[in-house]
């Protein structure tokens, strides 16, 4: 399949175009592909539903703050799974092309809204670690519940609102100008603004998370010098000091995953693609799948109170389990030892 030229995509901005855009040619491709979808998709939904599970049926971690944030990040994957492989797999794997402009980018606003806030969930919950580890005595006054929702509804909206403006015409075809050939009837310069937003985003978390690390790199000095005279105040640092390593594994986690695509979506904007290259932005474009796939192992496997929730789960699931396994005469025959 020939490769669309930037001035073939500017000027042709209606939906057969975009099979210039549907790079996978063999079937060997649309199956792993396909199976990458589904594989990851699912997997992410089903984790980062228990984590929103665990998260809101325990009275201990639904009203704190850095959970909300952390509830925000398991919604935004969840919302971000489903969009992306229907969309995904619809386009790329059965070259559907019965669709409009607008219910394209309709789509594709539904990714970038997910995962924008995904990532700006991320950031809240870096600034709750910081102000948790750095101001104990007051993490209660400055970060409170009213607060974090309020937080929440800001980068939901804020959100929503950068991702619609391709639909609401900030667009190639409305506009007559460059079309992104990653994206059909995205225009360049949205494309580089998005790509400049996220990387505002990263550096944000990134610095956040490295007064995270210099603040717990403190406490752990302090708490090796002052262990015998500090005693509970001992284990509520550690505890700072364990989420703080856990949100650092999710943000590199991250940055591994997105790495790839952002770098793609950049070199997109100076040069003119290759066909092998497009191909390969197809498949680390599921990598974001493996990131929303992998936090919510993070959260079980390093965060104890979710941890715990999850063990709890599992042996009432256990204890259910072995109860519908006893047969009807052993039901009847403990009965009647009852009732004797």
């Amino acid at each position: 399949m020939d490769i669309c030229t930037v001035h073939e995509n500017a000027s042709k901005c209606s939906v057969n175009t975009t099979e210039c855009f549907m790079v996978l040619s063999t079937q060997a491709q649309k199956i792993s592909i396909a199976t990458l979808c589904v594989l990851f998709g699912t997997l992410c939904v089903f984790e980062n539903s228990l984590v929103l599970y665990l998260i809101f049926s325990s009275p201990g971690t639904k009203k704190k703050p850095s959970y909300l944030f952390i509830s925000s990040l398991a919604l935004a994957d969840i919302l971000a799974s489903i969009i992306f492989v229907c969309s995904f797999v619809n386009f790329h794997v059965f070259k559907e092309t019965n669709f409009s402009k607008e219910t394209f980018l309709l789509q594709l606003g539904g990714v970038n809204t997910s995962f924008s806030a995904s990532l700006s969930s991320l950031l809240l919950t870096a600034v709750d670690r910081y102000i948790s580890i750095s101001r104990p005595s007051e993490y209660k006054l400055l970060m409170t519940k009213k607060r974090a929702w309020t937080a929440l509804g800001v980068l939901w909206v804020t959100c929503a609102t950068i991702a619609s403006l391709p639909l609401l015409g900030w667009n190639c075809c409305t506009l007559d100008s460059t079309c992104s050939e990653l994206f059909p009837f995205v225009d360049d310069n949205y494309l580089s603004s998005w790509i400049c937003l996220i990387m505002v985003l990263l550096g944000c978390i990134v610095y956040a998370y490295a007064h995270v690390l210099w603040r717990a790199h403190q406490h752990v000095a302090y708490m090796e010098k002052h262990q015998a005279q500090l005693g509970k105040q001992n284990t509520r640092i550690r505890m700072d000091v364990m989420l703080a390593k856990t949100l650092v594994m999710v943000l590199t986690v991250l940055v591994l995953c997105w790495s790839p695509v952002l770098v793609l979506m950049i070199y997109s904007i100076f040069a003119r693609l290759s066909n092998h290259l497009r191909k390969v932005f197809a498949f680390c474009s599921t990598l974001c799948l493996l990131n929303s796939m992998v936090n919510p192992i993070i959260y079980a496997l390093r965060s104890k109170e979710l941890y715990s929730s999850l063990r709890m789960l599992f042996s009432q699931f256990r204890r259910q389990l072995k109860a519908s396994e006893e047969s009807p005469v052993d039901s009847t025959h403990k009965s009647t030892v009852i009732e004797t």
